[in-house]
């Protein structure tokens, strides 16, 4: 049997420096910073700052009794995937038991579960909403999707912490390299900016504190002066589809998407290892044929931690050698911030913009 080479047909995006795939690329390419300080409401006792928050209005993408019902970040999957599938010009009807979803999140439905632990801890009320457990689920997200579209195909979801959506990515690829699927919705999201959430995050310290002088500057990757991760929420959301039918319905072809490494540092549950980096990059490169000198641009995890960079930027020159003094790398994090699940994601979706046919409108 042909190969079967994988298409991305479509993207969408809700981020901190844009609601749309373009919106996204001109902030981008204009150095436009979704980090900025949190709200009280947000921070309470929890001491942290800043982070990288979407301005949101559900009014345009739900009805008012139908946003209710769903947590911020599943509200977020919906309107991005939604956005990819009309970009793709994606019949979904059409054999929707070969169309599936891959998706990631960290966190799930964190809003919804701290709601309800607020009301139950708090103000002492007992009778939860109906469907709290849906909403809060860490499956929603993508499940909702499928609902949404009718997609009948594969399904997982992935909660494999900050690499969730990029391994959703990896392994929807393989699912239609693999012939089990023709195409799929991969992606990710996350909306965690809680105070319980933040509280823990801050407990781990590994936070940046605000930068005084610019707030929006908190984030520092391969920065000398780093001093943390800055968290954001938001998704991303694709369409990956088999080349030689989308090519057939004469769908866009933003970019193939040739290689994937997957590996376990087995090390440590929050410090990173150089060793499993190595092995996660050497796989991909294999799988697509590459080389290392075919490499134009890598788009590091760039956490800003004092520890993660270092040992990001060892893994980069372990696998590259000598190539790694040319190719430019560098980490959009210190615009919107660290998604966590959903990062590989969005991160994904910055690197596949330089790929795409040149639009008139941008």
């Amino acid at each position: 049997m042909a190969e079967r080479r994988v298409a991305v047909t479509g993207a969408g995006v809700v981020s901190p420096i844009g609601a749309t795939l373009e919106d996204f690329h001109r902030a981008l390419c204009e150095s436009r910073c979704g980090v900025r300080r949190l709200p009280d409401a947000a921070t309470q006792g929890s001491g942290v700052q800043v982070a990288g928050i979407v301005d949101w209005n559900p009014a345009p993408f739900f009805k008012e009794a139908e946003a209710a019902n769903l947590d911020r970040s599943t509200q977020f999957a919906l309107a991005a995937a939604s956005q990819a599938i009309g970009a793709a010009s994606l019949d979904t009807r059409a054999a929707p038991d070969r169309i599936g979803v891959y998706w990631g999140t960290g966190l799930g439905g964190s809003n919804t579960l701290e709601g309800a632990y607020k009301s139950v801890y708090g103000a002492k009320e007992w009778r939860l909403r109906p469907l709290t457990v849906v909403m809060a689920m860490n499956n929603a997200a993508g499940s909702n999707v499928a609902v949404r579209h009718g997609l009948r195909g594969k399904f997982a979801n992935f909660a494999t912490a900050c690499s969730s959506s990029a391994m959703a990515l990896g392994e929807a690829m393989l699912a239609i390299q693999a012939g089990r699927a023709d195409a799929m919705i991969a992606g990710g999201s996350e909306a965690l900016l809680t105070p319980g959430t933040l509280a823990a995050w801050q407990a781990l310290r590994t936070l940046a504190p605000a930068d005084a002088a610019n707030p929006a500057a908190s984030c520092k990757p391969f920065d000398k002066r780093r001093g943390g991760l800055v968290l954001g929420e938001g998704t991303a959301a694709f369409v990956l589809e088999e080349e030689s039918r989308a090519r057939a319905r004469g769908a866009p072809i933003l970019a193939l998407l040739t290689g994937y490494g997957n590996s376990c540092d087995a090390v440590h549950m929050s410090r990173p290892d150089r060793e499993g980096q190595v092995r996660a990059m050497r796989e991909a490169l294999a799988h697509t044929g590459l080389e290392t000198n075919d490499i134009g641009y890598i788009n590091a995890h760039g956490t800003a931690t004092a520890v993660g960079d270092v040992v990001e930027s060892e893994a980069i020159n372990a696998v590259f050698g000598e190539a790694a003094m040319r190719v430019p790398v560098s980490s959009t994090k210190s615009l919107h911030g660290h998604l966590l699940g959903a990062a590989g994601a969005l991160e994904f979706a910055a690197a596949l913009l330089p790929c795409r046919p040149p639009s008139p409108t941008l």
